[in-house]
């Protein structure tokens, strides 16, 4: 499962940091708009981060995930994938996600992820980061090899795999050209060992800085207030993804 809608991060807010944030529309360059909610340091952010929401798209858990970011310094744009099936407003619980991710393709959440990097530019941020979770883990290394000059790209229990319709990020690690962090969960019977070790196989391969962690007996979407008993696997993985920004910024 991924987060409930009334979920939040595992990361208490900064205590008087100063942050600015909006809800966005952005435009691609084939036209399609989304939403997006943004938030950015009172003071101009060398780094930025573009994150990518599990598969129900942009919603309250990672719109505070964006506060979080620009609490610690960083520009942050958190992006919906269903504009160009659900239009831009705001969605219900029963939102049936699931039709729209069917319709999803790489290509237009590539374009997608452009737009964003782009407005973090403007920012001006000049290392920009995906960061995603579930769904959007295995879409932030797939933006790794998107042409975007990512500066590193993060995923929290993504898949490495080919699934249909969708070449995954191991068998496209040669044409990466940014550093990895994929911090796993070591109870998720979707993502097996196996999996990791193979999209570990293959960045090595490509020469591809990287990192795989892999929180043994945490499930699937771990990284939740909910998770009390998973909060030091959520604090190191929250420690590890700051130091890799800081790191390759």
């Amino acid at each position: 499962m991924c987060f409930d809608r009334d979920s939040t991060p595992p990361v208490p807010p900064v205590s008087g940091a100063a942050v600015e944030h909006e809800d966005l529309v952005l435009e691609s360059a084939d036209g399609n708009r989304f939403a997006a909610f943004a938030a950015r340091p009172e003071q101009p952010a060398t780094a930025g981060v573009v994150v990518l929401p599990d598969v129900r798209g942009l919603y309250r858990f990672y719109e505070e995930l964006t506060l979080r970011f620009a609490e610690q310094g960083m520009g942050a744009v958190a992006i919906d994938y269903f504009g160009r099936t659900a239009g831009i407003g705001k969605r219900e619980h029963d939102f049936p996600f699931m039709d729209h991710v069917a319709q999803t393709k790489e290509e237009g959440v590539q374009a997608d992820v452009a737009a964003a990097t782009a407005y973090l530019r403007e920012g001006p941020s000049s290392s920009i980061f995906t960061v995603g979770f579930c769904f959007g883990g295995r879409l932030s290394w797939l933006s790794a090899a998107g042409g975007h000059g990512l500066a590193g790209a993060v995923g929290f229990y993504g898949g490495s795999g080919d699934r249909a319709g969708w070449i995954g990020p191991a068998s496209r690690a040669a044409e990466m050209t940014a550093p990895i962090l994929a911090l796993q969960a070591g109870d998720d019977p979707n993502i097996p060992p196996e999996m990791n070790a193979a999209f570990d196989e293959a960045l090595s391969a490509a020469g591809i800085e990287h990192e795989i962690v892999t929180y043994d007996g945490a499930p699937h979407s771990f990284f939740d207030r909910k998770q009390e008993h998973y909060q030091a696997a959520s604090d190191d993985a929250w420690a590890r993804t700051l130091a890799f920004i800081e790191r390759h910024a």
